[in-house]
């Protein structure tokens, strides 16, 4: 009895022993190669997969995700002999297992020395400044230059970025000298472009101010002409109107010298020649007004010692 269950236990373990190297999960995103007394004999999906035991041999499992591989910084030399540390990632995916299995030995190694390589190579044709404005054509030269060298190994190469690009501690001094000169001239031009345009939108403003003033005086000598000429118009319509005789006219005259006369820069008087004229015209006037009155009073006559005669008084009756 205790040696028929000692050899149940034994079958019971070997079947088990069996079992687990007969039936193989393979997880999600993996993938076996099945070698077969020493040869490839299949690849195995995610799932179930069942195998011979004691004969095949499933290979250790190959990550299918996408896989990141980051290098140290690589000192590169540019074509204008200016040597920069460029520090790069690479993002690849295996899409044939059996390729990587078998085609190459070390395929991280691998990916790293060719992609230092392929570096040198491209930077080596550019200079510092292309370097650090063309990031992207370097990207994409990289890329597409490692990913037809690793194409046979199954390993395709989705992207490659350059992290960073570190030159030398004298380049980027002058570089930041640069750019502050660079800086400070944009101000400059902006600077002279907003007192430019200040000006310009002052001399509009004060050229339409010019305008307006010459306008309103425009207008308004053209109102006070207006106004002047409907006056002199009024007032030479009422002269003709009342008939003025010389004498009024020449006293008129002589009322508005004193306005000729004033003011305080006045030094020297201009007496025109129609003054004797008017002064004419008022004696002549004031002349015919009192010979009426002379002839209304008696003259006293002389008597005969050449006195003058004396009116005597009547005495009343």
């Amino acid at each position: 009895m205790e040696a028929g269950l000692i050899v149940l236990l034994v079958l019971a373990v070997f079947a088990l022993f069996l079992a687990a190297r007969t039936i193989r999960i393979i997880p999600q995103a993996r993938s076996g190669v099945v070698e077969r007394l020493g040869r490839y004999q299949r690849t195995l999906r995610p799932g179930l997969a069942i195998v011979v035991p004691f004969i095949d041999r499933v290979r250790p499992l190959i990550d299918l995700r996408e896989q990141v591989i980051a290098f140290k910084p690589q000192p590169v030399i540019t074509a204008d002999n200016v040597t920069v540390h460029i520090d790069t990632v690479l993002y690849n995916t295996v899409t044939d297992p059996k390729a990587v299995s078998y085609e190459i030995a070390n395929p991280l190694q691998a990916i790293e020395q060719l992609t230092i390589t392929t570096l040198r190579n491209v930077i080596g044709g550019m200079t510092l400044e292309e370097t650090l404005t063309s990031r992207e054509n370097v990207n994409t030269q990289l890329r597409v230059t490692l990913d037809e060298a690793t194409g046979k190994w199954g390993i395709r190469i989705n992207a490659v970025e350059i992290k960073s690009i570190d030159p030398p501690s004298s380049i980027q001094e002058a570089m930041e000298k640069q750019m502050r000169a660079e800086r400070d001239r944009r101000a400059a031009i902006l600077t002279a472009e907003g007192v430019k345009q200040s000006q310009i939108l002052t001399a509009e403003g004060e050229k339409q101010s010019a305008v307006l003033r010459a306008e309103g005086a425009k207008q308004g000598a053209i109102l006070r002409s207006e106004g002047e000429a409907k006056a002199i118009n009024t007032v030479f319509r009422a002269i003709h109107e009342g008939d003025p005789d010389q004498g009024l006219l020449s006293y008129q005259y002589l009322q508005m010298l004193p306005e000729l006369a004033k003011g305080e820069a006045n030094k020297v008087f201009i007496i025109p020649s129609e003054f004797s004229q008017a002064l004419g015209g008022l004696g002549g006037a004031l002349g015919r007004a009192v010979a009426p009155a002379e002839q209304s009073t008696p003259t006293p006559t002389p008597d005969h010692n050449g006195a003058p005669e004396v009116p005597r008084e009547i005495p009343r009756p």
